[in-house]
């Protein structure tokens, strides 16, 4: 994964769970994920992992990168809450590619997206538990005539409540009531082979491998980010046994 120091600071906060700004760095213009906001460093572990296993489903996602964000930075928005939040995130943050230009897809344009996309889009979501792609609010964007899968944090529930993890967690079944897709779930029977056969516990190892020890350090899940690893591979691997819990 890219690796860039945060150089500046070049617009004020975006909307977003994750409080996000955009920096600029050597290697281009970021939406910086900061760890100081309100999901602190569990958002960002989740938007590692969910888009390692976004590719592995060959879903389009944005470039990720680690972002040094050092305590001199300069704020181009000179509130004070902003100013609290950059101070809470010096340090080791996460970086996604700004797309510019992508837009927001109207409601008909999401209805027209091939089944291939959508069975992959709700396959994902219904692994990781990702509860936070709504009509309302899809988390899709259209960028070179193409849709892009955008903010992750919110999936992978269970890491705020580790210590409640039972062997029977993982078989938690899905819910596609309120997903943007979810009229479309029936797709999921016909996909489940094939996109199964993507995600197996080398996919696995991969995402968990992508996420750095930092980040896990401050969970405060194990103090071996080795185990974190483990941790939340064997949740994934339990979800991804048949019959798959997430299917409609």
């Amino acid at each position: 994964m890219l690796r860039s120091h945060a150089v500046a600071q070049v617009r004020a906060r975006l909307v977003g769970s994750s409080s996000p700004v955009l920096v600029e760095t050597a290697g281009g213009v970021f939406v910086a994920k900061l760890r100081g906001a309100g999901q602190g460093v569990a958002a960002l572990v989740a938007e590692i992992i969910v888009a390692e296993l976004a590719v592995a489903l060959g879903l389009p996602v944005a470039e990720l990168a680690l972002l040094d964000l050092p305590a001199e930075i300069e704020s181009l928005d000179k509130n004070d809450e902003l100013a609290q939040l950059l101070e809470f995130s010096v340090g080791l943050n996460l970086g996604v590619r700004y797309l510019d230009g992508a837009q927001a897809p109207r409601p008909r344009q999401l209805e027209a997206l091939d089944d291939d996309f959508v069975a992959r889009v709700l396959w994902l979501d219904g692994l990781t538990q990702n509860p936070d792609r709504t009509l309302k609010n899809p988390n899709v964007l259209l960028w070179h005539g193409r849709p892009w899968l955008i903010d992750h944090g919110a999936a992978l529930t269970f890491q705020y409540s580790s210590a409640d993890v039972t062997e029977d967690s993982p078989r938690e079944p899905g819910d596609f009531s309120n997903h943007v897709f979810g009229a479309r779930a029936a797709l999921l029977s016909r996909y489940d082979a094939e996109l199964a056969a993507l995600i197996d516990a080398r996919a696995l190892v991969r995402a968990t491998e992508a996420v750095p020890d930092a980040f896990f350090g401050d969970l405060g899940i194990d103090p071996s980010p080795d185990k974190s690893r483990a941790f939340y591979r064997a949740f994934l691997w339990k979800r991804l046994k048949a019959p798959r819990p997430f299917l409609a």
